[in-house]
């Protein structure tokens, strides 16, 4: 952990801890409470690509950022904090509860042997998720039944993982991949397309959603015949449509995509 302030007396006040999701980067899609926790904070803890999106801060708070692989130690430190007075912000990208820092928090909560922590006021406030954030630049591709997975095995292994998305995509499930590929496994995300190839047409809609919400965001619409694996990283979030997903022309050559909320055999919605 660093610290842009020298550390002060532990505060005399009642302290708390707060998970924070920022959403997708863009500021208007912050919470209001995200953003008063924000405010309210002396220090704010979290991975540093994150801290920069959730600044400017004020000379009076303690910023203290960190690699991206040490979730519970960042989640301990917080609650060391916490419990001695301190007013803490841990903020994570998204929304804390999904793929993020809210279950590494939860986690070391379970692991304290210090009971003081379990008497620390926390809240989990949420935020957009990137496949919320993807979806709403397309149009409503989650509008039906969706499920959303990680294919990172760094904490599960790549057997799970394959099953899963073979069951989602036997269930017809339009499907959100978090962590589709990166430098160290490159391999994952063409076996994946494999895997979802055997139960999907190879005209279903796909979305890579890059960077959504910050001023290098793209979104590409293609299909799952068409993707190209080169335009997918870690900053990517990929929607594989399912077998009623459809794309429709707007004005302009503008296209949208969305999930029907009713299925052939039923013939109406779901209202």
């Amino acid at each position: 952990m660093q610290s842009d302030e020298p550390r002060s007396a532990s505060p005399t006040h009642q302290g708390w801890l707060r998970v924070i999701g920022l959403g997708p980067g863009d500021p208007a899609l912050l919470a209001p409470a995200a953003r008063a926790a924000l405010s309210e904070a002396e220090d704010i803890i979290g991975y540093r690509t994150y801290i920069q999106l959730a600044g400017p801060f004020r000379d009076d708070q303690r910023v203290q950022d960190s690699d991206n692989r040490v979730e519970l130690e960042r989640a301990r430190h917080a609650f060391q904090l916490a419990a001695a007075g301190h007013r803490v912000v841990i903020v994570s990208s998204g929304d804390p509860g999904v793929f993020a820092m809210a279950t590494a928090v939860i986690e070391a909560l379970e692991q304290a042997k210090d009971p003081a922590w379990s008497a620390v006021d926390l809240q989990i406030i949420p935020g957009i998720s990137a496949a919320q954030a993807a979806a709403a630049r397309i149009g409503a591709p989650l509008g039906h039944d969706f499920c959303t997975l990680s294919l990172s095995d760094n904490l599960k292994p790549w057997t799970v993982i394959a099953r899963r998305l073979q069951l989602a995509a036997e269930a017809d499930l339009v499907i959100a991949l978090y962590n589709p590929s990166s430098h160290a496994r490159p391999h994952q995300f063409n076996e994946a397309l494999a895997v979802l190839s055997a139960h999907r047409k190879p005209e279903t809609p796909v979305i890579l959603g890059q960077s959504i919400g910050r001023a290098e965001e793209q979104v590409i619409l293609t299909t799952l015949a068409e993707i190209d694996p080169k335009q997918v990283d870690m900053r990517t979030v990929v929607i594989i449509g399912s077998s009623q997903t459809r794309i429709i022309e707007a004005a302009e050559g503008r296209h949208w995509v969305y999930t029907p909320r009713w299925y052939p055999e039923t013939g109406k919605n779901e209202d």
